[in-house]
């Protein structure tokens, strides 16, 4: 049994559909969820449903009852009153059970940095997951993508109307990234392998060596129309988040966040590409993804 986490989210949403993509033949897959009107109805068909929050001891606990894999993501949550609270929220739980219900397998999404990110906000947390979970002694992969490409959606309006969007990463450094397609690539064949053992982090970074500059260029040339970056502050860019509704806490995580990847680029250039676990270019994600949501 698979125990998928997120499964209505950007990265679960895709992991849950590559396993029942898989064939009949696969191992049966569970779900939690808070609400499970957002699945579709031929999802709701195919998997066994627990409602709730996998924050929540007891729904974690019926969740993973004689499942031997779970998929594992802490969702973002602007509201949360500290960054590293919210992490450990979810993670004291999923420790608690790994000891005590016989799963073998966890496959996280996590980020690229260990070694190199200090006092990083949601980065920092990340890590600090990755080492909780691998000390109960479970086979772990930790997914370690750098930055999202489908961030770049939360800009769609700006970009479609104003030819512009918002960034508070230097402008004239590389920023790998990485597309949630190769993340749940990835994580769906770790999911289904059933040889792995121990611990290990799976660094996903793409093809691109792209500065965000050379970022608006490539959306440019793909929406056929000019597209530029206008730099803001990290200080401005933790006004816009509280200005959204984040807390205080969480506002100034993300900004720890970016002020780290502008300062030990853990993101950047130094950072070898992966093209067996992220061959999905920026390039082909603007044609395939930016934009269609872009027109759209």
């Amino acid at each position: 049994m698979i125990v998928i986490t997120t499964p209505t989210g950007q990265i679960g949403r895709e992991v849950l559909a590559r396993l029942l993509d898989a064939g009949h033949g696969a191992t049966p897959v569970r779900v939690i969820v808070r609400d499970p009107a957002r699945l579709s109805p031929q999802t709701r068909e195919r998997v066994e449903v627990v409602q709730g929050s996998h924050a929540d001891p007891a729904v974690l606990k019926e969740a993973c009852e004689g499942a031997d894999r779970v998929f594992w993501l802490v969702p973002p949550t602007p509201g949360a009153d500290s960054v590293e609270g919210h992490f450990r929220a979810f993670t004291d739980p999923l420790c608690e059970v790994i000891g005590g219900q016989g799963v073998e397998r966890v496959v996280a999404v996590s980020t690229l940095g260990r070694g190199i990110a200090e006092n990083a906000g949601p980065i920092s947390a990340s890590l600090a997951m990755d080492e909780a979970i691998a000390a109960t002694g479970v086979h772990y992969r930790a997914l370690c993508p750098p930055l999202l490409m489908e961030n770049l959606l939360r800009q769609t309006a700006s970009i479609r109307a104003e030819g512009v969007w918002s960034e508070a990463l230097a402008q004239d450094r590389v920023v790998r990234t990485c597309a949630v397609r190769d993340v749940a690539a990835e994580a769906a064949r770790l999911l289904l392998d059933d040889s792995w053992t121990g611990y290990a982090d799976v660094p996903l970074v793409g093809p691109d060596d792209l500065t965000p500059e050379g970022m608006a260029r490539v959306v440019s040339e793909v929406l056929d129309r000019p597209v530029r970056v206008r730099q803001i502050t990290v200080a401005e860019q933790k006004a816009r988040l509280t200005g959204f509704g984040a807390t205080e806490a969480w506002a100034q995580g993300v900004a720890d966040m970016m002020d780290a990847q502008n300062t030990q680029g853990f993101y950047g250039a130094a950072q070898p590409t992966t093209p067996d676990t992220a061959p999905t270019s920026f390039r082909r994600w603007c044609e395939e993804v930016l934009k269609p949501a872009v027109h759209g």
